[in-house]
């Protein structure tokens, strides 16, 4: 496995008088956790065990309004045309609301291989957003098919289907699944998330608890637009740009539709606070959001990111005497991330990074933590450009500049 632009690090005491390597050692040898930060989960997947509710965060879906896609007959359904009615617009999107079953082994051998059958180990939502002559697509969340051996649907009818994973992308928390086509009727619409205001009206569809109050119906506000949650996910710290609502959103209804009162899908509900004392504060990642993902997913099965193959230590991890005596980093330094390994053969080995730089800008820009290097270089840069490091390396300040590839170590 390579090593990713990711923090990887578990937290432990440690004595003050023991070296630096062996202190490195065991951070970088540490496991990323599933759990959202700062109380948010993503409590809206249904487990059979509570406590194992995955986290994280995501986004994708994708209509083609071009016209030039080979769509069979099925018609995309004119919600928008219709009255405000909330029961016409629920009659009429429901058929593209399906359930999720994410199935696991049941167990494993002494070897530590799975066996038996697999079994239910989550449920969640989904809406059916593109249909083909013979397929038809999916959203749903990351988090609700993550680990998953076999994935399940839950059409309108009742009828279970099998679905193919197309694609999955963990920081986004968007998934695409693929389904047979033949008793697919309705295909929801996807709306222009970038209209929203606040105080507009919404209500959001999915299965809370599983099946038996499938297809439930809640409604709301819109309480926030362009909010940001940060999360932990399995690719590591991210922060995602939410829409924030008073609709009820339960275990279960992750990656279900958030709706606005046209008829269109313009959130894919995701999160929500689970703090005690705390109501009415769900999350959806926005549609616009979504949709570029999605059609990424169609296409390539994955989202290509820039990749520059180091393992990321965060600031805050690192007793201070360490910074002081070991990096000797001038007292003005409080930003910033610590390269814990550097992948051999990487744009960072070719580019001399090494164990315990301090990287503290890129391009002139401050970083301050590992999801602010993320987010800078997955929003801001291009597989096949160049990025210029700003480090300090052993109390000494230095720019390095290195070009940026993809994970497979190609330039496109």
């Amino acid at each position: 496995m390579g090593y990713y632009d990711e923090t990887d690090i578990t937290r432990e005491k440690t004595k003050p008088r023991r070296s630096i390597k062996p202190f490195f050692s065991s951070l970088v040898s540490g496991v990323i956790g599933g759990a959202l930060v700062l109380g948010v989960t993503t409590y809206t997947d249904q487990k059979e065990n509570p406590t194992s509710v995955a986290d994280t965060n995501s986004v994708e879906a994708s209509v083609q309004k071009d016209g030039q896609d080979k769509s069979s007959a099925v018609t995309t359904q004119e919600l928008s045309s219709n009255t405000n009615s909330i029961a016409d617009m629920v009659e009429n999107l429901s058929p593209a609301i399906v359930g999720i079953t994410n199935k696991q082994a049941s167990g494993a051998d002494m070897f530590g291989n799975t066996q038996g059958e697999s079994v239910e180990s989550g449920t969640g939502s989904g809406v059916i957003f593109k249909k083909e002559e013979n397929a038809a697509y999916v959203i749903t969340n990351n988090h609700v098919i993550e680990g998953a051996q076999s994935i399940e649907v839950t059409l309108f009818n009742g009828e279970k289907v099998a679905a193919e994973l197309v694609g999955a992308d963990a920081l986004t928390d968007i998934a695409v699944l693929k389904i047979d086509s033949k008793q697919v009727t309705t295909v929801a619409e996807l709306g222009d998330s970038s209209e929203l205001r606040t105080g507009e009206n919404v209500i959001a569809i999915g299965n809370p608890l599983g099946e038996e109050f499938t297809r439930t119906v809640t409604q709301g506000i819109i309480s926030g637009v362009d909010r940001t949650i940060d999360v932990t996910t399995s690719e590591g710290d991210w922060a995602l740009n939410v829409i924030q609502t008073d609709a009820a959103i339960n275990p279960g209804n992750s990656g279900g539709p958030l709706i606005n009162m046209s008829g269109e899908v313009i959130g894919i509900n995701s999160l929500k606070i689970s703090e005690n004392g705390v109501e009415g504060l769900g999350f959806a990642i926005p549609s616009n959001d979504v949709i570029p993902i999605a059609e990424e997913l169609m296409k390539n099965g994955k989202i290509q990111r820039p990749f520059i193959g180091v393992g990321l230590l965060e600031m805050s991890e690192i007793p201070e005497y360490y910074l002081q005596q070991n990096m000797q980093l001038p007292d003005n330094v409080t930003g910033g991330v610590i390269v814990g390994n550097v992948q051999q053969g990487s744009p960072a080995d070719e580019a001399g990074l090494k164990q315990q730089d301090v990287i503290i800008a890129m391009d002139d820009k401050e970083i301050g933590s590992a999801s602010e290097l993320r987010k800078y270089l997955y929003t801001e840069k291009k597989i096949g450009e160049e990025v210029k490091l700003t480090i300090y390396r052993a109390g000494e300040k230095m720019d390095v500049t290195l070009k940026l590839v993809n994970r497979d170590g190609t330039n496109a």
